[in-house]
């Protein structure tokens, strides 16, 4: 199996450039949206709104202002697949259709996908959609088809700032230690990474240096597995089937009570 390879997305030099989206539609010749008839979304410069089933690179501006709007920033990232090492839509496929390639990475075989969404509710990040011209699910696959011809994929080969950078993952994660450390020294106190490391799904293979918390820029602080919450359900079922046993055991007694009660009566009023 060759190297685990990936993406760590640098925030800090994300200049909302949307190349990467660009890129991404072109090489893998994803659709435009509606026919390219698509309104302004009112939300900032971010137009493409969110990851889909056509639209696999989306970058996020957020506006963190003030209510006065005096002070405030723009915190921009280009937000894809995450590829986690403990994938919870591959998990939840019932087809087999989501497969781990050699490179560590997650795809989702389009001859194989029946279009369930069994996957897109296992996904803790919301990044799979249905694509509405193949009615399965799709999502970035790291440009599976590039890697194999040892070729970058294209987000990364686009992005005018380095914000997106591709290779193997260890050297990735060396590379952001040090520009963390860097940040930091810099007086950047708040730069953080999300996912570089086995805390969250056992890693992504597409990580982040934040410069807030996550849920700033809509990632979860502590995104779980669906098989994570299979004993928390199953007990919550087996209380939910005891509960409703004694009520039925209660409900019998009543009745064979007032059967007797009734008998008693009739008994009486005979005599």
């Amino acid at each position: 199996m060759a190297e685990p390879m990936g993406f760590f997305t640098d925030t800090s030099v994300c200049i909302g450039c949307k190349a990467c989206e660009v890129a991404c539609k072109a090489w893998n010749q994803l659709p435009a949206r509606n026919g390219g008839k698509v309104q302004l979304s009112g939300m900032s410069y971010d137009n493409t709104v969110s990851l889909s089933g056509i639209q696999w690179r989306h970058v996020k501006f957020i506006e963190d202002f003030t209510p006065d709007r005096s002070t405030g920033r723009w915190l921009m990232m280009s937000d894809v697949c995450k590829h986690c090492v403990r994938a919870a839509c591959l998990e939840a496929c019932p087809t087999g259709a989501i497969i781990r390639t050699e490179f560590d990475t997650v795809v989702i075989q389009q001859d194989v996908c029946n279009g369930c969404r069994a996957c897109i509710s296992a996904c803790p990040f919301g990044v799979i959609e249905i694509n509405p011209e193949t009615n399965t699910a799709m999502k970035c696959t790291l440009c599976y088809d590039r890697l194999q011809a040892g070729m970058v994929p294209a987000c990364a080969q686009a992005c005018p700032t380095q914000s997106i950078q591709f290779g193997p993952i260890s050297e990735l994660r060396q590379r952001a230690q040090q520009r963390l450390e860097q940040l930091h020294a810099q007086g950047v106190t708040q730069a953080r990474l999300y996912g570089h490391d086995e805390s969250i799904l056992g890693g992504l293979n597409s990580f982040y240096l934040l410069l807030d918390e996550p849920e700033k820029y809509g990632l979860p602080s502590n995104p779980q597995l669906p098989s994570t919450r299979v004993p928390a359900a199953a007990a919550v079922s087996t209380a939910t089937a005891v509960v409703l046993g004694l009520l039925g055991l209660v409900g019998l007694r009543k009745q064979r009570m007032d059967q007797l009660a009734a008998a008693a009566k009739q008994g009486n009023d005979g005599e």
